[in-house]
């Protein structure tokens, strides 16, 4: 059982913590820079990315964040999560971390009431919940498509970070979590 913990400033916090009980492990609810240390991975869930970063810097989180990326240790990004990791976002230019090589455009997809659900383009399909998605619209070398939805990159991973544009979260399908931080109970969508 791994202690996975799930960045709770604002958004989707919730739903991953029962995805990560569903899949055997011990979820932690993170607002503090304190329980990093103890986590075998954390999630950077969706919501509001500039409202993440205000709150991130408030809070003093940053230089924690990225000693925990950089430790090797798994790390999914969701949705906002994906625009705070990305090296370059755009629609409006932000700040961001650079965590993993992409290049990013906020609300791609549209506004809240252009929320789809579709699934992705290969076998085995995917179901992916958009709300108010980044697009990536560049990755680097390093980068390696899991994903893609109309042949473009919506699940990716660089070294230990694992991003998808979507929100894995709310599909009812447990298996990008399970891709990432493993299940401990052999219970996967």
């Amino acid at each position: 059982m791994a202690r996975v913990g799930v960045l709770a400033l604002q958004g989707a916090f919730e739903r991953h913590s029962e995805v990560v009980k569903e899949l055997g492990h011990e979820p932690v609810l993170v607002n503090s820079a304190h329980p990093l240390a103890t986590l075998d991975g954390l999630i950077l869930p969706g919501g509001e990315s500039t409202v993440q970063l205000m709150l991130i810097e408030r809070l003093g989180l940053e230089d924690s964040l990225r000693a925990f990326v950089a430790s090797g240790k798994p790390v999914l990004a969701t949705c906002a999560g994906v625009i705070l990791s990305a090296r370059s976002v755009s629609n409006p230019e932000q700040r961001s971390f650079g965590f993993i090589d992409l290049s990013v455009v906020r609300n791609a997809y549209g506004r809240q009431l252009d929320s789809f659900e579709a699934e992705s383009d290969a076998e085995p399909k995917l179901p992916l919940v958009f709300i108010r998605a980044p697009r990536i619209t560049a990755h680097g070398p390093g980068v390696e498509v899991l994903a893609r939805h109309r042949s473009e990159p919506v699940l990716v991973r660089e070294r230990n970070l694992t991003c998808a544009t979507f929100h894995p979260e709310l599909s009812g399908d447990t298996r990008v979590h399970a891709l990432v931080f493993g299940s401990a109970n052999g219970g996967e969508n």
